[in-house]
């Protein structure tokens, strides 16, 4: 008891003893055991305690559970991270590499100016054809993880409406300007020879070899892809003896099957070696070997087309297959060696919207560039000889220069590609476009 509450305590005073309402407890003895006086701030951030196993069940409680924490609703992106968004590039197709896309598009760009400038060193800088043939069984051998016939039937169904598409007009052309085809005319159909055509449009039909070796190629890839796998290193070294015994042992016929085998035996290791980029024989192979072998393949080759002009009157790989076959072989093995070795992807590119969206057309529309690039050299020739008809355009431009046909050609290519180029979305089953790689629709 308080001294106030003694008894006489307020009569010593002189005062009236105060009425106190009743409690079940003195007013100084709180109900619970805790003092309500206010506890200052504690200068250290506060944490979560770490509660045990069974904590507070001794008191009745239920065992403690931690919660999830809510999630809050994400604020509106501000203005200048939904422009910088919209800047990104577009997201690419899945499994793309953009090394190989880019040696895809430099191919193409190779072709067509070594057919405007007619360079016999262009293809010792970069062997188109050895490269995209490699690219091919690369990604052939990616696809024959599926079922072989399914895979070999999607190949001829994305490759033979582009073909169809273009021969149309070509042979069309052909029968306008007098010519009677034979039975030959089947392989118009299926190329797996080489499609007659008149002397009038050879400049046009004669690119076909590469579609007839591309398509014997895709035949025999499942047979070639188990022989490969048997043993992947000898089959890939003497992928180079069908080319050595062509030249050296038995000279094919002039003819169809000649110019089949010929080109076939050619391109044979590119093919191959893109087996074994694929099933990583060619980043387990030693680096000194690679190097030692692949530059000793260029320098042989270098010095047989530079010694053997006589035939042809120039050291054009084109017309050597057996320094074409050595060249593309050690070229390719480099390129590709040095992708599966190093883990290049090029991947930088996609920081460059306009040049990664170049590259996706390129690839995407890489069977109707390679068909109609020769009509748009052809058209390009007659659409200058216009324009010397006009004073101001033959006193400023250059319509002498090779340079400014090829201009014109790309941009007759360019021009082929909006209007023919669907024809290869309807052949992959895609909704056709005018320019693939576009950015996507935003709301």
């Amino acid at each position: 008891m308080s001294w106030e509450q003694q008894p006489g305590h307020w009569q010593e005073q002189g005062r009236q003893q105060p009425q106190y309402p009743q409690y079940q407890q003195p007013y100084t003895q709180p109900a619970y055991p805790h003092s309500y006086e206010p506890v200052p701030p504690d200068p250290q951030p506060y944490e979560q305690p770490t509660y045990h196993q069974g904590y507070g069940q001794e008191y009745g409680y239920p065992a403690h559970a931690q919660q999830e924490p809510v999630p809050q609703p994400l604020a509106p992106a501000p203005p200048a991270a939904a422009e910088a968004e919209e800047e990104k590039p577009p997201p690419r197709p899945p499994g793309r590499d953009r090394y190989f896309d880019t040696l895809r598009a430099v191919a193409l760009i190779r072709v067509v100016g070594y057919h405007t400038f007619g360079w016999a060193w262009a293809g010792m800088v970069f062997p188109s054809m050895g490269i995209m043939f490699a690219l091919a069984g690369t990604l052939m051998a990616k696809s024959l993880e599926r079922p072989a016939p399914r895979v070999v039937r999607g190949r001829l169904r994305r490759l033979l409406p582009p073909f169809w598409f273009w021969g149309f007009f070509v042979v069309l052309a052909m029968l306008i300007h007098g010519w009677m085809p034979g039975w030959q005319i089947v392989y118009w159909i299926v190329p797996l020879g080489d499609p007659p055509g008149s002397a009038w449009a050879e400049q046009a039909w004669e690119i076909l070899w590469y579609l007839r070796t591309y398509l014997w190629f895709v035949l025999l890839s499942p047979l070639l892809l188990k022989i490969f796998r048997l043993a992947p290193v000898p089959v890939l070294l003497l992928s180079l003896a069908p080319i050595l015994v062509l030249h050296f042992l038995w000279e094919p016929p002039d003819d169809r099957l000649g110019s089949a085998l010929t080109d076939l035996a050619t391109f044979l290791f590119c093919w191959i070696l893109g087996f074994a980029h694929r099933d990583g024989v060619l980043a387990r192979l030693r680096p000194f070997a690679v190097a030692v072998l692949s530059l000793a393949a260029i320098g042989f080759a270098g010095w047989y087309a530079l010694t053997h002009q006589a035939g042809t009157g120039s050291y054009d790989l084109d017309d050597i297959p057996l320094a074409q076959a050595l060249w593309s072989a050690g070229y390719v093995t480099l390129l590709m060696w040095a992708k599966s070795y190093f883990g290049i992807d090029f991947a930088w590119l996609t920081r460059f919207r306009r040049t990664d969206r170049i590259v996706t057309i390129f690839n995407s529309r890489a069977v109707t560039i390679y068909l109609w690039h020769e009509i748009a050299l052809i058209l390009a020739v007659p659409l200058i000889d216009r324009f010397w008809n006009v004073p101001a355009f033959e006193t400023y431009l250059p319509l002498e220069s090779q340079w400014f046909m090829f201009g014109v050609g790309w941009i007759l290519i360019a021009v082929f590609v909006l209007l023919c180029g669907w024809v290869e979305d309807v052949a992959g089953r895609k909704k056709p476009t005018l320019l693939p790689g576009g950015r996507p629709a935003s709301a």
